[in-house]
């Protein structure tokens, strides 16, 4: 390829926002601005005026009526093509493929990814019933989220919110790597606890004390159980105010700009691919065929061991799966950017601000770096390689597992809803009020014929809970029977 078609990252900036008053808060677009001005000067260029291309991820907590023209006006660039990306938390990486893609084919010359989130100052602004100054917000706007994907068995067990999903995988991967509770509990405390030490050395992250493994375990301190076995400081906190960007160019601009070599950053490729959306159509949630064929892809792009990782962490099961499709170490540290509990959680964009640490690790010498991201309940996942070197080939065009996404969706067990009598228990979690009461547990089961239920574990039912709570259940017999609502109940 010529040096025109070449894409290379040029250009990283970052900001949180810590208003003393929330009347002087910054808006999301406000956030995303100054993060590109920061890439701008990162760059040393003006980027901003040179752009023909701008990637927007979608930005959740002030939905303007038009986020596009809104974002655009910030910059000064009102006639700019621009893209508003899907709901996903690994939405930032596909931005940056599809624009290094589009500079590949000669569709683009300087390009942006940004995103920005000010949940912590709307939510401050809310408890005081102080109005924000921003520009309006569009009060009918609702985002299209994984909830929305959900039948209405998953929406009656409140399998809706991730915070409640991801403890299906956390529990069924412990029983499937033969760990014992505390064994699990353990490892996920120690990536997280690695996580904080990262954040507290990142200027734009949100938690920077001190957060031993023993911390994150420990029920003090308000860490109550959320989603059995998940505490508040094993999931991701959205509860933030940070913008980042990117600038992508081709390398012939940048070194017509006179951007330094040691300045660039190649994107040498990556590789896409989901599983079912519904969460009840899963083929097992032990594993991941998708990441597994992701992180695989992407292994294979770098001449030698990648060890330099982003592996997104909303919460604990996520790293720990793909740390070990990576066969990387137990005591790997698994972010570069500190992890969406510590470093902070924007909502869609916290890979945005992964690609900006790892783009200063490679700056400062990492050969290669693996970013990978995931959207929904372990739903979408994205993953991309940096490096210092141009590569030898051109990016690939169908790096989207397009046959697996219809494998897997084919290999779905059965749902089986109206089946009452023995089953299997394939997975579960414990739902916890804010007082830390159990509200209800979720049972995923497997009947004689293999089919799948789904059920309610009633609050009362201690005897089960206690059971779930102190072992490894998964594959014991239990009872599926008519409960008092729409869902059926499990028993052990």
């Amino acid at each position: 390829m010529g040096d025109e078609n070449v894409a290379v990252i040029v250009g990283i900036g970052e900001v949180a926002d810590r208003p003393a008053d929330v009347a002087a808060a910054i808006d999301p677009a406000g956030l995303m601005a100054a993060a590109l001005r920061l890439a701008e000067r990162d760059a040393g260029v003006s980027i901003i005026t040179a752009l023909d291309r701008l990637d927007i991820v979608n930005e959740i907590s002030w939905p303007y009526p038009d986020p596009l023209a809104e974002v655009r006006h910030r910059i000064d660039r009102p006639n700019v093509a621009a893209r508003y990306y899907p709901v996903g938390g690994q939405t930032p990486l596909f931005a940056i493929h599809e624009a290094a893609l589009a500079i590949q084919a000669g569709e683009a010359t300087v390009a942006a990814v940004v995103g920005g989130e000010a949940e912590d100052s709307v939510r401050h602004a809310r408890r005081s019933g102080e109005p924000l100054p921003w520009p309006p917000m569009d009060h009918d706007h609702r985002p299209i989220r994984g909830g929305d994907h959900q039948n209405a068995v998953a929406r009656a067990l409140e399998l809706t919110s991730p915070v409640n999903v991801y403890p299906l995988y956390e529990n069924a991967t412990r029983a499937a790597w033969g760990q014992r509770i505390d064994e699990a509990e353990e490892e996920s405390a120690a990536v997280w606890a690695r996580n904080a030490q990262v954040a507290r050395l990142r200027p734009t992250a949100w938690i920077k004390r001190p957060v031993s493994t023993a911390d994150i375990l420990s029920p003090g301190q308000g860490n109550r159980l959320i989603a059995w076995p998940y505490r508040k400081l094993m999931v991701a906190n959205p509860i933030v105010n940070q913008g980042a960007a990117v600038v992508i160019t081709s390398l012939a601009y940048a070194r017509k700009a006179g951007i330094a070599d040691d300045r660039l950053v190649y994107i040498h490729g990556g590789s896409a691919a989901d599983e079912p959306r519904d969460i009840l159509a899963r083929r097992t949630y032990s594993a991941s065929a998708a990441m597994e064929a992701v992180l695989s892809d992407v292994t294979l792009l770098a001449p030698s061991v990648v060890d330099t990782v982003e592996l997104y962490s909303c919460f604990p099961c996520v790293p720990k799966m793909a740390r070990r499709l990576l066969g990387l170490p137990a005591d790997h540290t698994t972010s570069v950017a500190g992890g969406l509990t510590f470093f902070g959680a924007p909502l869609n964009n916290y890979m945005t601000h992964a690609a900006v640490a790892m783009v200063e690790r490679i700056r400062a010498g990492t050969p290669f770096g693996m970013l990978y991201g995931q959207g929904e309940y372990v739903t979408k996942h994205h993953a991309l390689l940096l490096g210092r070197a141009q590569p030898d080939e051109p990016l690939r065009q169908d790096y989207r597992h397009i046959e697996l996404e219809r494998a897997l969706t084919e290999a779905a067990p059965t749902l089986n809803q109206r089946y009452r009598g023995p089953v299997q228990l394939e997975t579960y979690t414990i739902l916890y009020d804010r007082d830390e009461q159990v509200r209800h547990g979720i049972a995923i089961a497997r009947t004689p014929t293999n089919a799948r239920v789904a059920a309610k574990i009633d609050a009362a039912d201690e005897g089960t809970l206690d059971a779930l709570r102190g072992g490894n259940p998964i594959g014991r017999r239990g009872l599926i029977q008519d409960g008092s609502d729409v869902v059926p109940h499990f028993v052990l």
